[in-house]
């Protein structure tokens, strides 16, 4: 990966969306589609995207029975996106049927595929008292992205705190790709685990994922330009 933004485009319908969107012009961009958007509009604007010169991520973070996710991953494999996800909590079969579903479904090269290891929402104390994990945050994410490795996969989400253990301890060319990306004079909103984006490059993370901070934005293109500008240590 070449240090991408992309643009987390959480928007209720494709009007919006595309509103947002007029403000970069004729520049291309890479685009995250998750789960709102993807449901309200489906395959159609991931297509129209794409025609546009689009780079795209399809954020659907699929967790299912192996066979499941190996089907479904075969359809979405079709769009030819750029990049998509699925939960590392699937286990190390289920993301291996993903990566087989996306390898048979793709006309020409396979869209990449990253596992989701902890939701930058999640704290250390939620994890333990809600989900009973005993294991430490960090020590549960470094586990998960090694079963993604295994499994074939090409990196994980993370959060950029644990992006250099990922680093360390799995492999140093494994993607840490990484949301919860907020400028020091923003809301961390619902995340817990944020970051600015200088930190996010200092700690190693390959690519970052900004929403909030760039389609709230009063002016988004030269709030991009500036994230952008902090993210690849560009003075």
């Amino acid at each position: 990966m070449n240090k991408p933004l992309i643009i987390a485009m959480d928007f209720k319908d494709k009007q919006s969306a595309n509103a947002f969107l007029t403000s970069f012009g004729n520049e291309k961009l890479f685009l995250k589609v998750g789960m709102e958007l993807f449901y309200r509009e489906g395959p159609a604007l991931v297509e129209e995207w794409k025609v546009a010169g689009h780079q795209l991520f399809l954020d659907l973070k699929l967790h299912d029975i192996p066979n499941t996710v190996k089907a479904a991953a075969r359809q979405l494999a079709s769009l030819q996106v750029d990049l998509m996800t699925v939960h590392a909590s699937g286990g190390i079969k289920m993301m291996e049927a993903a990566r087989e579903g996306l390898a048979s479904g793709a006309n020409n090269n396979s869209p990449d595929c990253i596992a989701v290891t902890q939701l930058t929402s999640t704290s250390e104390q939620m994890m333990k008292n809600e989900l009973a994990i005993d294991k430490s945050l960090q020590d549960t994410v470094i586990h998960y992205a090694d079963n993604a490795k295994q499994a074939g996969l090409q990196g994980v989400v993370c959060s950029a705190h644990e992006a250099p253990y990922i680093k360390q301890h799995v492999s140093s060319d494994f993607a840490c790709v990484t949301p919860g990306i907020r400028l020091s004079n923003n809301s961390a909103d619902d995340q817990k685990r944020v970051v600015t984006p200088g930190e996010a490059s200092e700690r190693g993370s390959d690519a970052i994922v900004v929403g909030r901070s760039i389609t709230r934005a009063d002016n988004p293109y030269q709030q991009y330009n500036e994230i952008k500008k902090q993210w690849r240590n560009e003075t």
